[in-house]
């Protein structure tokens, strides 16, 4: 399926009127990645002032630091001839694209932080990563726990109350100790430099045959822990591979172009506030080369755990993070409707546009191939210094 980026489906409603900052291939001798800003006239680069996004976002204040120094940026084209050229397939060394807006920063993400993708995750336990199982004990498992979950303040008192009453039941899980326990689960989506933005091509691992998009707010926090703003993900999951077995997340989760993030950091300012955040709705489509559409929506309200706690269980006296690091909160949405044969729920087609979108933050949208037929991942942190080095950037 042919994709293409616009600029009223890629832009937050109030389109430029926030500090939407981002990262965007710029052509040159030599060409290379840049900090750039939106605005209503086109994108504006910064990369003089800030060599990396990682640097832009440790500044004691972020937004200030972003759009004075847009105030003397160069204008690098339009934004409707950077979206143009944003899908994979039309991506070249001579034409300004989006990049993913993050760089330095470690790739970290949240799991089950909501009922509903904290019951899924069960069922795969329970399933044996077999799609075919996943629908009976969806019933039993949403009838036994599900209304109990809901009620739970993760690491309250009522929460190891009703552990201990699961366990007396056998239907404990390590999920579950993850989603009501003290401990959110934290683990490493990507590497650094490894995410893809808007536009790109999306990899699903080609023996898999039970995955799914998971739509997310990322957070922005910087190195001191202070969440500076926020931008969408996809965190592509393959449900058969951990379904298997827990030890195999690396593999379900860390693959060539798993990881998608975009379209722009919209930074904390007038127009957008952590709570703003705590509010969004966010919806997800899929629309398939074999005329399947999925639409599903969700809103950050029903998360069991505040984004700032997320924040604080991953940078602490314990961990550091000297770049930064951008959070994938978990996903609300864990699809079921069934693609095919009934009763085996759903899965990613190769061919797939997938688009999550909020009205505060816009729209990522990419496209699912198989990890080997998309672009290998060449252009890492060493590239980056070099590069940088090259056009006298760095200082």
């Amino acid at each position: 399926m042919e994709l293409n980026l616009s600029l009223k489906d890629t832009l937050p409603d109030d389109g430029t009127a926030g500090t939407l900052i981002g990262r965007a291939w710029v052509p040159g001798n030599p060409g290379g990645p840049s900090v750039v800003l939106a605005k209503a006239d086109g994108l504006y680069d910064l990369t003089r002032s800030f060599p990396t996004l990682s640097a832009l976002l440790n500044e004691k204040n972020s937004t200030e630091a972003a759009q004075q120094a847009g105030r003397d940026a160069k204008r690098l084209c339009t934004l409707e001839e950077c979206l143009a050229n944003s899908p994979s397939d039309r991506r070249a060394a001579n034409t300004p694209h989006l990049l993913a807006p993050a760089d330095l920063q470690s790739l970290k993400a949240c799991g089950v932080t909501f009922v509903l993708s904290m019951l899924e995750r069960v069922i795969e336990e329970r399933a044996k990563g077999d799609p075919k199982a996943a629908e009976s004990i969806r019933g039993s498992i949403n009838d036994e726990i599900g209304g109990n979950l809901a009620r739970v303040k993760p690491g309250s008192a009522e929460a190891e109350k009703l552990k201990q009453a699961l366990i007396q039941r056998g239907l404990w899980s390590q999920y579950l100790e993850v989603g009501i326990g003290p401990y959110a689960e934290v683990f490493t989506k990507s590497q650094p430099m490894s995410g893809v933005g808007t536009g790109a091509d999306i990899g699903i691992h080609p023996e898999s045959s039970w995955n799914n998009p998971e739509p997310e707010v990322v957070l922005a926090v910087n190195a001191s822990g202070t969440i500076v703003g926020a931008t969408l993900g996809n965190d592509v999951n393959l449900r058969d591979f951990e379904g298997r077995s827990a030890l195999l997340l690396g593999r379900a989760k860390d693959n060539n172009a798993s990881c998608a993030l975009g379209p722009f950091i919209r930074l904390f300012d007038s127009t957008f506030a952590l709570d703003d955040l705590r509010s969004m709705v966010i919806t997800v489509r899929v629309d398939g080369p074999d005329q399947f559409v999925l639409e599903d929506s969700s809103s950050m309200a029903k998360i069991s755990r505040d984004v700032t706690d997320l924040a604080s269980q991953t940078l602490s006296k314990n961990h550091q993070y000297p770049d930064g690091f951008m959070l994938f909160c978990g996903t609300m949405f864990a699809p079921v409707k069934d693609r095919g044969a009934p009763g085996l729920g759903f899965t990613h087609k190769v061919g797939d546009i997938v688009t999550i979108a909020t009205p505060k933050l816009g729209a990522l949208t990419n496209r699912v191939k198989h990890c080997g037929d998309v672009a290998s991942w060449t252009f890492g942190t060493g590239a980056l210094m070099k590069n940088l080095a090259q056009r006298g950037l760095l200082r």
